[in-house]
């Protein structure tokens, strides 16, 4: 790999890749990588977005804050995100019109297709794949599909325009090798064996990541070296989890749960694949990644330390006001708001231009139930962060009367930057959050 002039007159390419022993390792997005007409702050800079939906959505009173605009009280359940309140908005009065049914509407939660019960129902395309197709071909890979305990024969997040289910990824090595490592079925085999003879991607590297970055500005090693940490950190908790696979199980006389082998630590693989998604993004693989939260698909999973719930994710949602049910799902909606600010951390601790990484990436988090006990579509709990919105409120809309959710989509979408003033059911836009 040729080496990066530290002159103006000699620019980086869009898309690099550090090279070494076959493996083909993306680059973040860097200044050096900006067209010279281009400032530092220039529109040429990528947009982002996160799109994560659990299923069986939230305790709606605990989520929910109280009073509306900038002095809103922070609910419970939210408290985990008090550091980032400036970061994000929450929204209550939004759902899609004519989007009910209970459980069957999780895979309307980006598309907004109406009447999902009804004989003959054909889905339409996901709000991720409208913009990918608004977007263009500017990235390997268009959108990246991912789930936690997804079921792939039924559920997705993504859909094409004619309405076929774009099956979702739930394995993270498959994931990381699909990202970084290149090469047909063989060569692939044969690249895995030489990682593991030499360690790490990191470690096939690193004499072409030294001779890259030596000719880098002080803003572009600190982006780079961040960006490898997060690659290392990755590498480690796979590394981590297949020794524990390796290693015998503990005997016990009593029978096992069913399926706790592989989806009961719930919360480690979200936050899993949110390390994922977020590598996807940083290494500008993509910028679009959907992320279902297959909780319907969960049975009892681990809570805390040495705590499992007494009963699957779904029984749970149907609480009855159990106060015990009740009370695991706020554990589990907190710890999942928990995962969501080390997200936002990540992000915010991450530079870009004048900028955080945060500032151009937007995390939408939501679920097609308002309120699962009640198999009720309506009042949807949804929270909006980063990406360089007006935030730090709680925008409190009609319940009685939602406004479409498809409203917040279309900002969404131009945020990005593409040119439409509508998908689905939207009305407008939400001007409320635009600067």
């Amino acid at each position: 790999m040729n080496s990066v002039s530290g002159s103006t007159a000699s620019r980086s390419s869009r898309r690099q890749f550090l090279r070494g022993a076959g493996v083909l390792l993306a680059l973040p997005f860097l200044n050096c990588m900006a067209p010279r007409s281009v400032g530092a702050a220039g529109s040429s800079r990528p947009r982002r977005m996160l799109l994560i939906s659990n299923n069986l959505g939230v305790l709606p009173k605990p989520f929910f804050p109280q009073g509306a605009g900038r002095d809103y009280l922070l609910s419970p359940s939210l408290t985990p995100l008090a550091e980032f309140r400036n970061d994000f908005t929450v929204f209550s009065g939004l759902s899609h019109p004519g989007v009910v049914g209970g459980h069957s509407t999780e895979n309307c939660f980006l598309t907004a297709a109406r009447g999902p019960t009804k004989s003959g129902f054909r889905n339409q395309i996901s709000l991720d794949q409208f913009a990918a197709e608004k977007l263009g071909p500017v990235t390997r890979f268009p959108t990246l599909n991912l789930g936690v305990n997804i079921d792939k024969a039924n559920r997705s997040l993504a859909w094409t325009r004619d309405g076929a289910l774009l099956p979702a990824e739930e394995s993270a090595p498959a994931l990381f090798q699909k990202m970084f490592v290149q090469g047909d079925a063989v060569a692939v085999q044969r690249q895995l064996k030489r990682l593991e003879e030499r360690g790490s991607i990191l470690d096939a590297l690193l004499a072409d990541t030294q001779q890259f970055s030596r000719n880098l500005g002080r803003d572009d090693k600190t982006r780079l070296d961040q960006y490898l940490t997060s690659v290392r950190e990755i590498e480690e908790r796979l590394l981590t989890a297949r020794e524990w696979e390796m290693r015998p199980k503990p005997t016990t006389t009593q029978s096992p749960p069913a399926d706790l082998l592989d989806h009961k630590l719930f919360f480690e693989k979200f936050d899993l694949m949110l390390s994922m998604a977020q590598l996807a993004l940083e290494s500008d693989s993509t910028r679009i990644v959907t992320l279902m939260v297959d909780a319907f698909a969960t049975p009892a999973f681990q809570l805390g330390d040495n705590q499992n719930t007494t009963t699957d994710y779904h029984n749970l949602s149907h609480h009855g006001q159990a106060d015990d049910k009740v009370n695991q799902l706020e554990e589990a909606d907190r710890r999942q708001m928990g995962l969501l600010k080390r997200l936002l951390k990540n992000l915010a601790d991450k530079p870009e231009a004048e900028g955080r990484l945060l500032d151009r990436t937007m995390i939408l988090f939501g679920s097609n139930m308002g309120d699962a006990n009640t198999h009720d579509n309506t009042n949807l709990p949804i929270l909006l962060a980063g990406g360089g919105f007006r935030h730090g409120q709680y925008l409190a809309y009609k319940r009685d009367q939602n406004t479409p959710l498809c409203n917040l989509f279309v900002s969404m979408l131009q945020n990005m930057g593409l040119e439409t003033d509508a998908f689905a059911s939207s009305t407008g836009t939400l001007s409320e959050i635009n600067t």
